[in-house]
Formats: C-alpha cells, structure tokens, sequence
C-alpha cells in the first residue's frame, strides 16, 4: 500500500513540474472556506483544475474553487491550493496526507494552512484570527495509519512544535500592522460535517480548545512528518454552539469571509515576503 501511494505522489509530482512553466514553489497556501478572495495576488501567475490533475478528485465544498495556483511573490515561487479535501467529503484520512506529500515532492518547505473556524471563547468573536499554537486531534484516526514510507519521514514524528513559533509571531505582528484583533491559541479538530452539540463545544473548551474546526490538523500532521514548517491561521466565522443563539449556515461563513478577505490577504502576502520564510 506505502509503496502504491508513493508511486501516485511521485506520478502527480512528476505532472505538475512539467505544467508548472519552470515554477518551483518553497512555500506552499492552502485556502479554507470563504477565503478564495484573500489569497495574495501572485506574479505571473497561471492555474491548474484539479479535475486535471491525476489523483486529485474534484472537491465538494461550496466556497473551494479546486485548482492549483503557481506564481511569485517575494522573490520565490509559490503554489496555492484554492480548496482543501476533507474526511467528511468521504475522503480516506489518510488521503489528506496526499496532496502534503505533493506539494513537498514539489520542493515546498513552508506550509500557510487557512481555515473558518467556530470559537469556543466569548473573548474570541467573529472576524477574529487565531494563529495556531497547538491541536487537539479528536478526529478518531491519523493521516499517517497504515501508510507509512521512509519516503514520507519517521513512522512516529516529534509533534512537540507542530506549529512553527517563528512564523506564528511573524503573522501576529502582521496582524497588529493590520489593525486586526488576533489570537494564539489550539485547534481542536473534529470530523463534521455537523456541527457541534453545546455539550460538546463545553467539553472542547474544558479539554483546552479555543477554536473548533473540521480540517487543518491531518495536514499539520502529514506536513511535520515531512518535516515542513507549519503555521495556521485561522479566522472565526462564528461562535460555536451554545456560545451564541444564531442558527449556524455555510452561507454565512463565506459571507463573512468575504469580509475578512482584505485583511487575510494583506497577512498573507506579508508572510511571503517576510524573512521569517526565508529561514
């Protein structure tokens, strides 16, 4: 099975450089609901459907455009996932690892993880960011069960800094520059598509969670196995259940985030032209 999923990434890989136009990307931005809008304006840059991309399906997500967006922004090549896969698409976990493994045959070494989140805290509202600090992985399962190749990394990689603390305070201070209220604080991941009992959010809170979410952590984890640096920024599309009255809808997250959009967009092009990427 390792050595099949090997051979699929390095397929795909292989793909993509020959489409990629001379494009060798080291950092890497995976957009999450409502953000389509927020993503840097790249030079030169070109697109790839991922209904053209061998072994990438189409995703399903209203909000998730599915393509791949290659250019240049601070003096080094990018890449841009314009849309996520998600466990409760009906995707195996261990096929969010895909694309991680990927990006990483492609040369990438820094990895922007955007996603709407719920928040567990009063003090944490809507249009909020949090940069992430730390997960609580309470989706029942690991990316990396039953696939592991030398290839990919060690078969149990170090977690202590799945979130890499240089790049967190460079987009805290990018988000104070953009008058932006910002948080750090942990992701507790959770299958979905549901959304969460008030019963549930109480005990997420009371485990150490400030937001709640449905993606972001099987790609942290597949990206530390490959020894990637991670940062995750998150923005709050709503207050989790029980923390506010307000029946939750899809419709309203990318409502909101199209709001949000300016200042995502502004952090992010910041990122890539910060020095702390260049480490």
């Amino acid at each position: 099975m390792a050595e099949d999923i090997l051979a699929q990434v390095e397929k795909t890989a292989s793909w993509l450089k020959k489409k990629a136009r001379g494009c060798r990307p080291v950092t890497a931005i995976i957009a999450g609901s409502g953000l389509g809008k927020a993503l840097p304006r790249l030079e030169d840059a070109f697109s790839i459907p991922y209904k053209d991309i061998p072994g990438f399906p189409v995703t399903t997500v209203a909000g998730h455009a599915g393509e791949l967006v290659f250019g240049r922004m601070g003096g080094a090549d990018v890449v841009m996932m314009r849309g996520r896969f998600h466990y409760y698409e009906g995707h195996k976990l261990s096929f969010i690892a895909f694309p991680i493994r990927v990006l990483a045959s492609l040369g990438v070494k820094n990895l922007l993880l955007t996603a709407a989140v719920g928040s567990l805290k009063p003090s944490i509202k809507p249009g909020d960011f949090v940069l992430l600090e730390d997960h609580i992985n309470l989706m029942g399962s690991n990316p990396l069960m039953g696939n592991h190749h030398e290839a990919f990394g060690a078969m149990f990689p170090d977690m202590n800094d799945p979130y890499d603390p240089a790049l967190r305070a460079e987009a805290l201070r990018l988000a104070k520059s953009l008058k932006v209220r910002a948080f750090s604080g942990v992701y507790t991941a959770v299958t979905g598509p549901s959304y969460e009992t008030p019963t549930e959010v109480r005990m997420y809170r009371t485990l150490g969670g400030d937001v709640v979410g449905m993606s972001v952590v099987p790609e942290t984890i597949a990206a530390r196995q490959l020894k990637l640096r991670v940062a995750g920024v998150c923005w709050i599309s709503n207050f989790a259940s029980g923390i506010s009255r307000t029946v939750l809808t899809h419709e309203e997250v990318l409502e909101l985030g199209d709001k949000v959009s300016v200042k995502m967009r502004g952090l992010l092009e910041g990122m890539l032209r910060s020095k702390a990427l260049k480490k």
